[in-house]
């Protein structure tokens, strides 16, 4: 519909500017035409062909500066207009002093000229500013404004909320990762994970119960320290039972991630497409990768299966067989690591002393 207004106001504009322009010319050639109404007629039928013309070609060029809006991100669009209104304010208030100039009517065409000239320049100019410091610009206005805005494009994603089950904060390592900021989010409890942890607490299994208490040790002390990021859920769900079933369907209703170190739990919510953080699998992840020819500080604890064997192992638990090492039971000392293997129980390494390498 827009197109059509486009080209059917240039025609009407070409058909208006032809037919009036008929007065224009000058009285010799007015007293040479004999039927003036059929000239106003030709004029303005060639005025219709241009106003066409023109409207097609402002029609594309619309049609172009549109689709480049529509793509243009919406930081760098607001930035651009404020640049372009701060450069035509910045051009009128330095045109004003020149108006009040007087100026002789032979010249008259200069303040015109200039503001035209001008207040193009101005413009440009603050176009090309908004595209250099735009997001700054924007900041100082609103210092949430450019990641709210990239937020709602889907430039930025937001951070989901993270479920924490029983495991996670039993384990306790969850403590960890937020004192170093690697977790980002809000914290989520089901209060159906609360009352799991109260019943893992007041077991009559010693084991049991010092693992539930330690759970809410770390659950208060995490409350304590990080008040903005905790939340105790009242979510429930009578007709499911089970505690993983009623997180995996919570996780599900707010979009949420599932955080937890239990293998079942992790293959259960996957399968239904629910993200899922595994502090195991990170944990894994973030072990040391040692090559051979790497050294290692390590104290031999025991004997190995092969009788000049010694054992040892790393801070991730990670175990290192030292070859020649059955003497140094009990001290510490520097290994070259020769290899590794990964076996289903975990990663084993490889080594021998340092002073046999160098002999």
């Amino acid at each position: 519909m827009i197109d059509a207004v486009i080209i059917l106001s240039f025609i009407l504009a070409g058909v208006g500017i032809g037919f009036y322009s008929v007065d224009l010319l000058p009285d010799t050639a007015l007293q040479q035409v004999t039927n003036l109404e059929g000239l106003s007629l030709v004029i303005s039928a060639f005025g219709a062909i241009i106003g066409f013309a023109i409207g097609l070609v402002t029609q594309t060029g619309y049609r172009r500066i549109e689709r480049q809006i529509r793509e243009m991100p919406v930081d760098m669009l607001i930035s651009r207009s404020l640049g372009l209104v701060l450069g035509l304010l910045v051009a009128n208030l330095m045109l004003a002093p020149l108006f009040l100039l007087p100026i002789p009517p032979d010249f008259a065409f200069i303040k015109p000229l200039t503001a035209v000239l001008a207040s193009v320049m101005f413009a440009f100019s603050g176009v090309n500013l908004a595209d250099t410091h735009g997001r700054t610009l924007l900041r100082l206005i609103n210092p949430q404004s450019v990641e709210s805005m990239l937020v709602a494009e889907g430039t930025l994603k937001p951070a989901t909320t993270k479920v924490l089950d029983t495991s996670c904060i039993i384990d306790g390592r969850i403590e960890d990762l937020l004192s170093t900021s690697f977790l980002e989010g809000q914290l989520l409890v089901p209060q159906f994970v609360l009352l799991e942890l109260q019943q893992v607490a007041d077991s009559s299994n010693d084991q049991k119960r010092v693992r539930g208490r330690r759970g809410l040790d770390i659950l208060n002390r995490i409350q304590a320290n990080y008040p903005e990021r905790i939340v105790i859920h009242p979510a429930d769900y009578d007709d499911v039972t089970t505690v993983d079933a009623k997180l995996v369907r919570l996780a599900q209703e707010i979009s949420g991630t599932l955080l937890t170190n239990d293998y079942n739990l992790n293959k259960v919510a996957s399968l239904q497409k629910v993200e899922v953080l595994n502090i195991n699998d990170l944990a894994q992840a973030m072990r040391p990768n040692y090559l051979p020819g790497d050294y290692i500080d390590i104290k031999i604890l025991k004997r190995g299966k092969e009788p000049e064997q010694g054992v040892g192992y790393l801070n991730d638990g990670t175990m290192v067989v030292v070859e020649e090492g059955s003497e140094y039971v009990g001290d510490e000392l520097t290994v070259v690591v020769t290899g590794a293997l990964q076996t289903s129980a975990g990663r084993m390494i490889f080594a021998r002393p340092e002073a046999s390498v160098i002999a």
